[in-house]
Formats: C-alpha cells, sequence, structure tokens
C-alpha cells in the first residue's frame, strides 16, 4: 500500500483502464473494501476489471455511482490499524451503474468477456427462505409477474439475476461462475436453489441452461467493513483524505472460496484468498464466532449505553455474554480452523477504537440473522444435551429489544410486531427464531430470562 493524502475527486486514472470481466451487484463499502481489494491485489489486475451495480432499483445508491463517477470509479481504502492509518487509492472497480440502468445490467451480463458475478446482499434481500423457496411478499410477486412477462425490470438480487442469466442464454454466452459474499451458510447452493425458482418463472428453457453453464462457488468473506458514516467522514478530513466515498476497512482480510471458475478468476490467491475443498468449517467459524458476537453486542449493547463495537468491548457484560456465546460454538467446530486462535484475534478486531462500527447498523435484520449465526448452534448443544444458555442469551438480548421497542430496521418487522402482540410474546419470539427451538420449554424460560433482566446502562 502506499500513503496518499492529496485531492482524489476530479482526478483521472493513470494507468490502462482492464477489461471488464466481473459484473457485480450490490455496490455497498464491504465489495468496495473486499472483492475489489482481492481483485486489484492479484498479480493478473490489468486483465480483469470490475462493473458494479447498486443492488436495488429503490436505493440511495444513485448518489454513490454519481460521486464515484465523478472520481472515475477511483476511490480511497482506508486501512484503519489501532494506531495507524494505511490510505490506497483503488482502481479496480471501472465502471459503476444503477441497476435502474437494467438494459446495462442485462448487456453486461451479456457479454462472452463477463466470467465472474459477484454478489454482495443482506441475507433479508434473496426473499428466500431456508430451503430456497420464495417468501410471498409484494417484492417477489412483483418479480415473478416481471419474469413471467418478458417487461419490466425486477427489484430483488435473485430474480436480477435470472434476467441477466436469460440475457446471457438468449445471446448465446458461455459458461461463467456466481459468487455470492454473504453471511449465509453454504450460500453457493443457497442461491442456487433461490434462483431456480426464479427462472423457472423467466423461461421453461433458462434453468436447464443454468445447469449446464453456471457454477455456484461457496464462499466466506471476513473484513469489519462499517457504513460510511458522519463520523467516519469526520476521521477522514482530519486525515485530510479527499474523497467524496472513501472506504474505512480493518486490516484483517479473509476470503475462503470452494466451487469452479468455468470462465476463469483472478489470482486472488496473491492477496490471500484461500481456495478449499469444504467450506462449511469455515463458514460456521465466521459466521458463529465473528458474526454471531456482532449480533450479541448489538442487541445488548445499546441498551447499556454503547454506540460501537468497540465501546462494547470494555463493557464487562458485553464480554461475558460473548464469552458465554464462544464456549457453546467452539463445541461444534473442527480442530482445523483453531477457534481459539481465531477468538483471541476477534477480541483485538473489535477493540479497534478507530473502526467505527455502529452497533444499530449490525442490529439491522437481527431475526433473519439469529436464524443462521445462533440457531445452529443452539440445536447442537440441547441435542448434546446441554441447556444452549449462550445461545438463549443472545436471543434473549434481541426479544428485550423488540419488546421494548429498540428494534432497529428489520424485513421481518411485520412478523416480529404480530409475535410481540400474543398473549406470550418471549415464547412467540423464539418460535419466530426458529419452530423447533419454540417447543423447548427450557430454552424459553433462558431467554425468558435473559430478556427481562435490566440492563443496566454502562459507567461511561
Amino acid at each position: 500500500m502506499t500513503d496518499f493524502s492529496g485531492p482524489l475527486i476530479g482526478s483521472r486514472r493513470t494507468t490502462p483502464i482492464p477489461p471488464v470481466r466481473i459484473v457485480h451487484l450490490g455496490l455497498g463499502a464491504f465489495h468496495r473494501a473486499h472483492q475489489a481489494w482481492f481483485t486489484a491485489h492479484a498479480r493478473d489486475s490489468e486483465r480483469w476489471g470490475i462493473a458494479a451495480f447498486t443492488g436495488r432499483a429503490r436505493s440511495a445508491g444513485d448518489d454513490l455511482v454519481a460521486a464515484l463517477r465523478r472520481q472515475d470509479c477511483r476511490y480511497t481504502l482506508t486501512v484503519r490499524g489501532a494506531d495507524a492509518d494505511q490510505v490506497e487509492v483503488m482502481e479496480s472497480i471501472v465502471e459503476v451503474h444503477s441497476i435502474a440502468d437494467f438494459a446495462t445490467f442485462l448487456a453486461r451480463v451479456a457479454a462472452p468477456a463477463t466470467a465472474i458475478i459477484t454478489v454482495t446482499v443482506t441475507e433479508s434481500a434473496y426473499r428466500i427462505d431456508s430451503s430456497g423457496a420464495l417468501l410471498d411478499d409484494p417484492d417477489v410477486r412483483h418479480d415473478l409477474a416481471a419474469l413471467n412477462s418478458g417487461s419490466g425490470a425486477p427489484i430483488t438480487p435473485l430474480a436480477v439475476l435470472a434476467a441477466g442469466l436469460d440475457a446471457r442464454r438468449r445471446a448465446g454466452g458461455g459458461p461463467l461462475a456466481i459468487v455470492p459474499c454473504d453471511n449465509v451458510p453454504h450460500n453457493g447452493e443457497f442461491v442456487r436453489d433461490g434462483l431456480r425458482n426464479f427462472a423457472s418463472a423467466a423461461s421453461t428453457d433458462l434453468w436447464p441452461w443454468i445447469e449446464a453453464n453456471v457454477s455456484f462457488v461457496s464462499t466466506s468473506v471476513d473484513r469489519i467493513t462499517p457504513r460510511a458514516t458522519p463520523l467516519g467522514r469526520d476521521v477522514l478530513e482530519a486525515d485530510a483524505t479527499r474523497d467524496a466515498v472513501p472506504v474505512v476497512t480493518e486490516p484483517f482480510a479473509s476470503w475462503v472460496l470452494s466451487g469452479d471458475f468455468p470462465a476463469g478468476r483472478p489470482s486472488w490467491e496473491d492477496a490471500g484468498a484461500t481456495f478449499v475443498e469444504d467450506i462449511a468449517p469455515y463458514e460456521d467459524r465466521k459466521l458463529w464466532l465473528l458474526n454471531g458476537a456482532h449480533t450479541a453486542l448489538a442487541n445488548l449493547g445499546p441498551a447499556r449505553g454503547h454506540a460501537t463495537v468497540a465501546d462494547a468491548t470494555q463493557d464487562p457484560t458485553c464480554r461475558d455474554i460473548v464469552e458465554g456465546w464462544w464456549s457453546e460454538a467452539i463445541r461444534h467446530l473442527p480442530a482445523e480452523v483453531d477457534a481459539a486462535s481465531y477468538c483471541r484475534e476477534l477480541w483485538k478486531r473489535f477493540e479497534n477504537p478507530r473502526i467505527l462500527h455502529a452497533l444499530a447498523q449490525i442490529a439491522e435484520d437481527s431475526l433473519a440473522k439469529i436464524r443462521v449465526r445462533v440457531v445452529p448452534v443452539a440445536k447442537r448443544e440441547i441435542a448434546a444435551g446441554r441447556s444452549a444458555a449462550g445461545a438463549a442469551a443472545i436471543v434473549g438480548a434481541w426479544a428485550q429489544a423488540m419488546l421494548e421497542g429498540r428494534g432497529a430496521r428489520d424485513a421481518l418487522h411485520d412478523e416480529i410486531e404480530d409475535a410481540i402482540a400474543t398473549s406470550d410474546p418471549v415464547a412467540a419470539l423464539v418460535a419466530l427464531v426458529d419452530a423447533s427451538l419454540g417447543a423447548q420449554s427450557g430454552f424459553i424460560g433462558l431467554v425468558r430470562r435473559a430478556s427481562t433482566a435490566p440492563a443496566e446502562r454502562a459507567h461511561q
């Protein structure tokens, strides 16, 4: 990395622009700190340009697109350590578009040079359940109608992908890989199963073509990257970094991938990416230990007066809930992932006072997150004859936030409200998290105790 403190706005590239061979869906801070960073640091980066699209047509991403275009798609990535920064100008993204410019998205996916589609969206944005079945909601119904009629642009990520792949099929395009970079277990299989349902609505010929031409790569992604906030912008300005759309991230970066790339890929291993046959242990380690801890802190920390992860880690009560959770989760991870060392490293990452990772951001869509980050461990603990008290403490902190009206934005808000309106809202919330846990009276009792515990504010 090189230091950078001069003006960026209005500057232009001084090196040749790589050809577009990767299409990305979900133009946010994480993509720009993770997949774009790995691509920029591949030894063959000059062959792999990224065309990035916002994730939803109804998002506020148009402002981001306009700002990046003014900077020739360049931006600064600040790697923020506990004591110092390293700032790099990133140039791997060569085009940015709103997904509302749907014709351009279709053309980019259909282009013969496109070899990879990467995706960064939230768990709830896929609008499918754990089996891949489509949810019955207005966005899904809109997209099914759009795909059936062949007119109008879909708005959910999997329907957008289905339309893009149909355009590639009709154009006679060759094989490619879809690489989801989210926090869903077995995300390659998950996206494939959900896409099958949308593809079947688009064309009777599309799914057989996808099966023959598209690979689905499962990944585990790990790099703490806070959403851009006014507070984060102030820090950047104090460091004299001039950029309308900067990204701040931590020094740690990990990308584990499992699957085939039929049209090739960048040499991401040059930047530290790892390619494995079995990704499940790495997914579980990251989802349970990092993301599960984040969910615990995000639901308990605000009630105790904390705004960021770093703040919450200074609170013994918050640390206790994380340690209790980790002691359960580690039991169900294989020795080769070295979970104990990973946890020790996580405390150092969480404690970084210069990474302003807002708990309110992490708390969004907590219900979907608990289902994939906490429920698998809870079930394993109960099956082993243990109480799953650590998991119950996380569910209890979330339930308390819901009952006290402190919940963050959640795509499943209506279901949560229906549960709260019942005669036993705690039991109903547990059943909403997972039906089998909702039948465990002992687990419900532990959640009830945690959800009614006084959340005394820590001394500031």
